[in-house]
């Protein structure tokens, strides 16, 4: 976006704003279709692909949660919009190497996709004094090339992640399959679903399971249908800027 325009600046964050309220829309209707209230739905806007000026505008827009890929990326965006009020969500893959810097500027770790990222999350939480909130990241679609638990395995990692005192296990995330239709989709959707609803221990303090993070530009009216209580849309969002 080049501040030097002003024009230019404010006809990209007009087209924003119907961005946002057009998606936000079609949150409510897929809302509705699964009996629910839009108001249970978090957009999350993925900036990846633009600048800190753009996704700055992005907040101002209203699209108030904002998800990025890279850790790297996301410390330096978090830096320069420090003054603005933005829910920062790590939904990319993460190094325990990276984890430090994440958990201090994240409000959710949505890709914990082993048990030793999740405890090195756990360790650094501990040094912030900190209860950092996480997802676990399931591979529902069972491709060799995505991150994540595999269904089974999901079972022993809760149980697991219930002995860790600096970690809040808020729910399940996943990715649809790249090569699948949208009732592909639904049907990993549906399984991360069920995968939510057996795995609830209402013994473990820290494992609650409320959220499923799931459906992005292409999906996310079938993931809300299917019971996604987030959403992560990039693409939907700088339409026709």
């Amino acid at each position: 976006m080049n501040n030097s325009n002003p024009d230019s600046a404010d006809q990209v964050a007009m087209q924003l704003k119907k961005n946002v309220e057009s998606i936000r829309r079609r949150i409510e209707v897929a809302a509705q279709k699964s009996g629910r209230s839009a108001d249970q739905i978090t957009l999350i806007g993925v900036t990846k692909y633009v600048d800190a000026a753009m996704t700055r505008a992005v907040f101002e827009a209203g699209c108030l949660d904002l998800g990025e890929n890279r850790p790297q990326v996301l410390w330096d965006k978090a830096q320069e919009t420090i003054d603005l009020s933005i829910n920062w969500h790590m939904i990319g893959h993460l190094q325990r190497n990276k984890v430090k810097r994440t958990v201090a500027c994240s409000t959710l770790i949505h890709s914990v996709d082993s048990l030793r990222l999740l405890t090195a999350i756990n360790d650094a939480g501990a040094n912030e004094n900190k209860v950092v909130d996480v997802l676990i990241e399931v591979n529902v679609s069972g491709e060799e090339a995505k991150h994540g638990f595999k269904p089974d395995e999901l079972s022993s990692v809760i149980s697991d992640a219930g002995q860790l005192k600096n970690v809040s296990i808020l729910g399940l995330m996943c990715m649809a399959g790249l090569n699948g239709d949208k009732d592909s989709a639904r049907n990993e959707f549906a399984s991360l679903r069920k995968l939510r609803d057996e795995n609830q221990n209402p013994s473990s303090l820290n494992v609650q399971l409320k959220e499923l993070s799931m459906g992005m530009s292409g999906d996310f009216e079938v993931a809300i249908e299917e019971g996604a209580t987030m959403v992560r849309v990039g693409s939907l969002l700088f339409h026709g800027i």
